[in-house]
This record gives C-alpha cells, sequence and structure tokens, in this order.
C-alpha cells in the first residue's frame, strides 16, 4: 500500500509524474499527497532530475514548485525580436523619416552581432522611429496569483548600435501595466546619443523589475531612435534581438 511507503520513497515516486498532473490531481488524492505536492522536498528533487538548480536558485528559491514551474516556462516573451518576420507582432508603430526596415547583419557601416543566431535588425530613420509590443502575462501562463504573490523577476533586455559613419539616438522604456492599464511600474532609459565615426559595436541595454507589487498583469515594450544627420535612408540606430522574460 502506498501509505504505507517511507515518505523518501513515495517523494521519489511522486516526483517522476509530470508537473501538471501533481498539481491537478496528485495532491487531491489524500492529505499525505496534498502535504508532499505542497512542500519543497518534492520539488527540489524535480528541480535537480531535471538539472534546474544551481548555487543561485538553491539560496533564493523560496517556494520550490513556483520556481519549478518559472524555469521550465523561461522563455522569450518578445514576438519577431529579430525582424524575421518583418514588422509582424509589432504595434503602435511611428514611422518618422522613411519608417523603419529591416536589414541583413552585419549592413553597411556594421559589425556583426554577438550571437551567430541573431540574423537581422530593425534600423531607423532621419526622424523618430517607434515601436510597441504589449506581452498579456495571463495569456503567456502566468496566473494571477503567482504575479501577486511570488512577484517574480521580469527582466527586459534590447540591443542597440549605430553604423560607423553616422550618429544617432536611441531610447527604451518599459511598463508594467495593471488589469486597467494602469502603470505600476516603469523603466525608461536616457536617450542614448551615438556621435558619428562610432566604432558600431552592438550594446546590450537591461533591467529588472522586482517587489512592484501586486495586480501586474501587461508588460509595454517600446524602443526606438533615428539619425542625427538626418540623411535621407536608414541611417539611425539598429535593434534587435529584444527581450522580456520572466525568471524565478
Amino acid at each position: 500500500r502506498m501509505e504505507s511507503l517511507p515518505e523518501a520513497v513515495l517523494i521519489k515516486i511522486l516526483a517522476s509524474i509530470p508537473a501538471v498532473d501533481l498539481v491537478l490531481a496528485c495532491r487531491l488524492v489524500c492529505c499525505q499527497w496534498k502535504n508532499l505536492v505542497d512542500g519543497a522536498a518534492l520539488w527540489i528533487l524535480k528541480c535537480h532530475q531535471e538539472g534546474l538548480t544551481g548555487a543561485e536558485s538553491q539560496e533564493n528559491a523560496e517556494n520550490w514548485q513556483n520556481f519549478y514551474f518559472l524555469s521550465k516556462k523561461r522563455k522569450n516573451l518578445i514576438k519577431n525580436p529579430c525582424g524575421e518576420e518583418d514588422l509582424q507582432h509589432w504595434g503602435e508603430i511611428e514611422n518618422g523619416g522613411d519608417g523603419w526596415k529591416v536589414e541583413e547583419l552585419p549592413g553597411d557601416f556594421g559589425k556583426e552581432f554577438p550571437s551567430e543566431e541573431v540574423h537581422k535588425y530593425f534600423v531607423t530613420s532621419y526622424e523618430w522611429c517607434r515601436k510597441t509590443q504589449v506581452i498579456d502575462l495571463r495569456a503567456e501562463g502566468y496566473w494571477e496569483e503567482l504575479m501577486d504573490t511570488t512577484q517574480p523577476k521580469v527582466v527586459v533586455k534590447d540591443w542597440y548600435a549605430g553604423r560607423s559613419d553616422a550618429g544617432c539616438l536611441y531610447e527604451l522604456c518599459v511598463k508594467l501595466l495593471s488589469e486597467n492599464e494602469d502603470v505600476l511600474a516603469e523603466y525608461k532609459s536616457e536617450t542614448i546619443a551615438i556621435p558619428q565615426d562610432n566604432d558600431a559595436n552592438w550594446t546590450e541595454i537591461s533591467h529588472t523589475f522586482s517587489n512592484y507589487g501586486p495586480g501586474v498583469r501587461f508588460v509595454r515594450f517600446e524602443h526606438g531612435g533615428q539619425d542625427t544627420l538626418f540623411w535621407k535612408g536608414w541611417y539611425g540606430v539598429r535593434v534587435t534581438n529584444s527581450s522580456v522574460m520572466v525568471e524565478p
């Protein structure tokens, strides 16, 4: 009989069951199983079995069940971050000058991107170009209790570069929004100026939201820029590999 098994053995058996089944079915079997599914030992074992643990996670993961699910769900929530689908999935597009354009790396007077997986970038023109994505966290599987109680980190990253023969400007603005799209937390970069005759290297900008309080349901990501010489065409800032990730 299962109830006669030592608890350590039962935990090993339960750890072989898919996580969703543990939460939705196994914890309803009896009080003992509920306590094991709600406890840390089972989820620590599952994390170890699936290679989800490290020094940082062992020190900081107060709720191992949430840590497990967040680690398994970790992905870039920005769609089409590198222009492989032209401007698809990007909204509220401001097409100043000649508007946004997608080009192949490295581009004229440009440099290769640090990752070989990135092949394209978006480039701006001689007046301000901006584009936005709004991420629905519930639609991506991050339930309300998780966002309100655990408040996992929301990590935002973007990459920008100029071309070596032209100066340009770049800005990033990210907002955490409520159900009614009230701003609960915001990060806005300074207006970053890249001079003419720059090295055209790609630069990463990042920000981590934490302890932002309950009620976050959406993430609004906006970036853009322009050139500073007002040359017709696409001499403004280049952006690619944007990301928004919810992390333990």
